[in-house]
């Protein structure tokens, strides 16, 4: 596996210098998203035709999303780990990777492939993205980390590699039924948006950004994005990068009558519509800033809400939390992809 022409420092997308021992991948998958005898034959098949070693596997399980097996497979000395599960598989395995130095090939698998469709991987071909563990490039992305103060002063940090948010969306998240979202797929956040809608209240959000003042507003949601795409093209942060080293947020604060109405304006819309053409760019520019949906970027941000309110990071929640403080590590990441991938846009 090789870097591109421009990888941004001398050996950063080589996935390994020469060794004297034969080099040996790892897989982690959750076993109710995948077909794990044919995953687990197919990383065999491509590890021996590389010439490497037999590979070790690892399934996760309802207490150990990913984390906990993705750290043991590094400290076997995991030299490339694929992860094949939901996005919460995904984002857990990034987490215990984050600064490892070690690439993470993602093998498309269960409702959202969130992080997978914004580096815009191949969704229906596991050989694939197996096949480029062993012949593909690397690329460092960035990975988003969160500090949550619960409402009785404890303390944690979690990574997330796509979006993250208080409010509303978390709620929605929340209320989603396990089994419909396993039935109809990333559809069933529309059943989950329904039950959360009619008791929506907005919260007082105090937040600051690096380097500005601190600010005080009534929100619905506060979301920090590190990628902005969703499933079924829906450009929910438009400007987001995971290639930046910058952490995008989005303030969703509906007012009147018609507020919701024009935050899907803005979101549907503009974003997902208008933008994808010059003369939607022209048009966009001419128009007045909508304030249902602010966008802010930095490095950092942190953000104070009462009452305590609801916490989700790509999709799964995480209880509910009285403060957040999310940052960017720039490239902390490396990410597989098949060779002669496009990063353009990304």
């Amino acid at each position: 596996m090789t870097a591109p022409a421009d990888s941004p420092a001398p050996g950063v997308g080589r996935l390994h210098p020469a060794r004297p021992t034969r080099r040996r991948a790892a897989l982690v998958y959750n076993p109710i998203k995948v077909n794990a005898k044919e995953l687990r034959t197919l990383v065999k098949k491509h590890s021996a035709a590389a010439g490497w070693g037999e590979p070790a596997f690892f399934e996760t399980t309802v207490e150990d999303l990913g984390a906990d097996v993705a750290r043991k497979a590094l400290a076997e000395g995991a030299d490339a780990v694929l992860v094949a599960g939901g996005d919460g598989t995904v984002r857990a395995v990034s987490e215990a990777m984050n600064g490892s130095g070690v690439p993470m090939t993602i093998v498309p698998s269960g409702t959202g492939n969130l992080l997978a469709r914004n580096l815009n991987l191949p969704l229906d071909s596991a050989a694939k993205m197996v096949r480029a563990t062993f012949d593909g490039d690397v690329h460092p992305v960035d990975i988003g980390i969160v500090r949550i103060t619960r409402a009785n002063g404890s303390a944690e940090e979690r990574a997330f590699v796509v979006m993250s948010g208080v409010g509303l969306d978390a709620a929605m998240i929340a209320n989603t039924s396990a089994q419909l979202k396993k039935t109809v797929g990333w559809v069933a956040y529309v059943d989950g948006a329904a039950r959360s809608l009619p008791f929506a209240k907005p919260f007082r959000a105090m937040y600051q950004l690096d380097g500005h003042r601190l600010h005080s507003t009534k929100a619905q949601s506060v979301l920090f994005a590190n990628c902005g795409s969703l499933p079924a093209g829906i450009s929910l942060v438009p400007d987001a990068s995971i290639m930046d080293g910058k952490l995008d947020v989005c303030i969703i604060k509906p007012a009147g009558m018609f507020g919701w109405a024009r935050v899907w304006r803005r979101i549907w819309w503009e974003n997902s519509v208008m933008r994808r053409s010059r003369a939607g760019q022209r048009a966009l520019a001419r128009r007045p800033e909508d304030a249902s949906v602010r966008y802010l970027r930095g490095v950092t941000v942190e953000v104070a809400t009462n009452p305590p309110q609801a916490l989700q990071l790509d999709g799964d929640e995480f209880g509910e939390a009285t403060r957040v403080r999310c940052r960017i590590v720039e490239g902390g990441l490396l990410t597989v992809v098949p060779k002669g991938h496009t990063m353009h846009g990304i």
